[in-house]
């Protein structure tokens, strides 16, 4: 099986079947770093990546704004001074899909290259 970063998000729609409590905790250790957080009862993926000068923040930003829109799953994303907070989930389905597995992933080897 490819490694995360490399499969393609299938479209989400309202009724996809989430991501279970067995596949979780295999996926999240394809995806070291990242956290779960809970926000209004929604399970999310989240993680800061740390930058020294603000304009490395925002063309890291402009990077994950153009894999979303090629993949059609879209990010939280927080830019502040020195990091940017990327926060994925399901909308549709508030939960997470394995579409957020697999931008997390893509989000990271933005970061690396």
């Amino acid at each position: 099986m490819n490694s995360l970063s490399e499969q393609t998000c299938e479209a989400c729609k309202v009724g996809a079947p989430k991501v279970s409590d067995e596949e979780l905790g295999g996926l999240l250790k394809k995806i070291p770093d990242w956290n779960i957080e809970v926000r209004d009862n929604i399970m999310q993926l989240e993680k800061c990546f740390s930058f020294k000068k603000y304009t490395e923040s925002v063309a890291f930003t402009n990077r994950v704004a153009e894999a979303s829109e090629q993949q059609g799953h879209h990010p939280a994303v927080l830019l502040e001074w020195g990091k940017v907070t990327v926060t994925w989930w399901s909308h549709k389905i508030k939960a997470l899909h394995k579409n957020d597995f697999i931008m997390a992933a893509k989000t990271d080897q933005l970061y690396q290259n």
